[in-house]
């Protein structure tokens, strides 16, 4: 039995014991009004499952007719977001994570963000929110070598990230609860696609005023969800990534929200933070639908002998699908940056 095997089989009666309770536990009621505005108007944008990881559940998007901004509705809770985040970025999810984090598109993305700093800017301090296992640290400390940084995250990653030095110093928890420790530290925060997977994006805003000292800067980038090809591609556009991402917010709304937080917008951009992987990612998560699933803990028991042989044959009989996709991606690269194909953007703000 493989290491892997090992794992899968330790954590699937805890899975079970979890799923035996029923995924209504997991979720809040549904919001009548839009937690952005608090409009009435609310329309259903899409209906999708979990098409990362293929745990089980139904999750919904809606949009508001008012304010245009898109939020899960109903909401998972505590308990279903620890649930469904269990085992993705950490875990049996932190090999693929790694290797996604060390790709040459990665590397590109965490130079340009690195370098999205208003110049005379040299900060001494920068906070990594959402930092993961800080390889976007590793990588802007080569643009900023006389810059100290750290990282915040919920999960474990954080820890590993300053076992491995990617970061001066870790931060566990919620960045809501210790932004008043770090308070007027940083000359930067940043949160690169963080703020979507957050509760509460104006209390996040807020905490990073705080933690910022006058003068700071905030960087934010997030996935546009005015993107033409979030409309193309529905319920599989990879950026929807459902069950995590709960808010989707228009960048008129975001640069509102900073405004009336005490931040000066000082740029955005719609271009550079695009990442070209929409048609490889759109076919990746039907594929993934129609797949026998891997052997995963949430399974009430291993698959047969034919689903271990159907999913490797298929999946490499697809690999040459998806390298041409990936390929096509990257070629149509300049002209989605250059339209509303872009499918992110970025957000520079500084503290007043």
């Amino acid at each position: 039995m493989t290491t892997r095997s090992k794992r899968v089989a330790a954590g699937r009666p805890r899975y079970q014991q979890d799923l035996a309770q029923g995924l209504e536990r997991f979720f809040e009621p549904r919001q009548a009004t839009c937690p952005w505005c608090g409009s009435g108007r609310l329309h259903q944008r899409l209906r999708t499952a979990d098409c990362l990881q293929r745990k089980p559940g139904t999750f919904a998007l809606d949009q508001c007719g008012n304010c245009r901004h898109v939020f899960q509705n109903p909401r998972l809770n505590a308990a279903g977001l620890e649930f469904y985040y269990r085992d993705c970025y950490d875990g049996l999810g932190e090999a693929t994570m790694t290797r996604m984090a060390s790709s040459p598109i990665a590397i590109r993305l965490y130079r340009a963000r690195a370098r999205a700093l208003p110049p005379p800017a040299r900060p001494r301090r920068w906070l990594d929110v959402g930092t993961g296992h800080g390889h976007f640290c590793a990588v802007a400390r080569t643009i900023h070598p006389d810059t100290e940084f750290d990282g915040l995250d919920i999960g474990q990653g954080v820890e590993i990230a300053a076992r491995h030095g990617r970061i001066a110093r870790a931060y566990r928890g919620a960045f809501t609860e210790l932004s008043r420790q770090l308070a007027g530290h940083y000359d930067v925060v940043s949160m690169h696609h963080y703020l979507e997977h957050t509760v509460a994006p104006r209390q996040e805003l807020a905490a990073a005023h705080t933690a910022l000292r006058p003068g700071g800067h905030l960087l934010v980038e997030v996935p546009d969800p005015q993107s033409a090809a979030a409309r193309l591609f529905g319920r599989w556009w990879g950026p929807w990534l459902q069950p995590q991402h709960l808010h989707f917010l228009p960048l008129e709304n975001l640069c509102g929200a900073l405004t009336a937080q005490g931040f000066t917008v000082v740029a955005t951009d719609r271009r550079e933070p695009h990442v070209p992987t929409d048609l490889t990612s759109a076919a990746a998560n039907v594929l993934s639908r129609l797949l026998p699933s891997a052997d995963v803990p949430w399974l009430p028991e291993k698959p047969g002998l034919l689903s271990r042989t159907v999913r490797p044959v298929s999946l490499l009989a697809g690999a040459p699908l998806l390298a041409a996709l990936f390929g096509l991606d990257l070629l149509l690269a300049p002209v989605a940056r250059g339209t509303r194909f872009a499918n992110a953007y970025r957000v520079v703000a500084r503290r007043d």
